[in-house]
């Protein structure tokens, strides 16, 4: 397939999606019950964010002219290594492999293991030859580079298995929001999206937020509530109950809307349930340190990524901001 005639194919994946039909349901569905945390509203939210800023066919031709793509580029075989964390997560790596021209052996993750894998079987199904360029397996091998993305754990792991190819690996990262204390109420209930899509598992999920001596977090709590809903899921309600009664026994202060806590605390990642928050005095000295942390993938705030938009990448929003399509390109 050239170029041209991927795009054109990758339309016809987003109108499947976005028509929603009767099949594409049943997948959703069967998703929802293979993993709790892929509820049918994240899902749909999954699908929407990859329709609206992955799939449009102008923005992959912008995409594609940027980095001079042509019908010549590719050859090579990449693994990837997908994560679960969030439904689609590893689409972007999918996505970039295939209009690359490149051929990708993918290896998916067990918690996400349905939904790529149907719309894969549906690009099959458009263009046969889609096969010689897109295969799943349960264990990759005989790959010219190699793309993994896990826990800094797995992270360690993949370095020693891949170190002999050319790699991109990505370990465990999350997002930071800086407010100022005039955040509007519509500000607060986006930002309250960047908290709480997908119960916070993403890594462009707010995790801490950085207030002025003297925040007042009534308004912050009030924009919550249309969370609340959370605490009638049972896999999240047992984390909340759970960091609930750790705060309790430590004495330690928390603030709640009864569906997440609020706690002071310096750590950058926080538990499924709980934000962690801190006191900043100079808002520049927290922006520096923040710039220059390994750990950040996505800062939230006026002047940074505005709120309601920190798990809306596009094309050019690379996962630890190391250019993927520019990698796939050096090969």
């Amino acid at each position: 397939m050239n170029l041209q005639q991927r795009i054109e194919l990758l339309q016809k994946l987003r109108t499947y999606l976005e028509e929603n039909g009767q099949e594409w349901q049943d997948v959703k569905t069967k998703a929802s019950i293979h993993n709790a945390w892929f509820t049918p509203e994240f899902i749909d939210l999954a699908v929407n964010n990859i329709c609206t800023a992955f799939l449009q066919q102008n923005k992959l031709e912008q995409w594609a002219a940027h980095y001079h793509l042509d019908d010549n580029i590719g050859g090579k075989n990449i693994g990837i290594v997908m994560a679960g964390n969030i439904p689609l997560v590893g689409f972007h790596d999918f996505l970039a492999v295939f209009i690359s021209g490149h051929r990708q052996t993918i290896k998916l993750s067990s918690k996400d293991e349905t939904l790529l894998k149907h719309l894969i079987q549906k690009m099959y199904s458009w263009e046969i030859t889609v096969q010689n360029n897109i295969s799943i397996a349960t264990l990759l091998k005989d790959c010219d580079a190699y793309i993994a993305t896990g826990s800094n754990n797995s992270g360690r792991y993949f370095e020693q298995y891949f170190s002999k190819w050319p790699n991109i690996i990505r370990r465990n990262r999350t997002s930071v929001a800086v407010l100022t204390g005039e955040e509007t109420r519509e500000e607060l209930e986006k930002l309250s999206d960047d908290i709480h899509n997908f119960f916070g598992l993403g890594c462009r999920n707010v995790t801490h937020l950085f207030v002025p001596t003297g925040y007042d977090f009534v308004p912050l709590l009030n924009a919550f509530h249309q969370y609340r809903y959370f605490a009638d899921h049972h896999k999240y309600k047992n984390n909340y109950d759970y960091q609930l009664s750790l705060a309790l026994m430590n004495n330690i202060f928390y603030m709640t809307n009864e569906a997440a806590l609020l706690i002071e605390n310096k750590q950058l990642f926080s538990a499924i349930s709980q934000l962690n928050y801190s006191y900043y005095n100079d808002k520049e000295a927290v922006i520096n340190e923040l710039k220059n942390n390994a750990d950040i993938q996505c800062i939230a705030g006026n002047g940074f990524t505005p709120f309601g938009e920190a798990q809306k990448p596009g094309l050019f929003d690379y996962a630890d901001g190391v250019d993927t399509m520019a990698f796939l390109l050096s090969l």
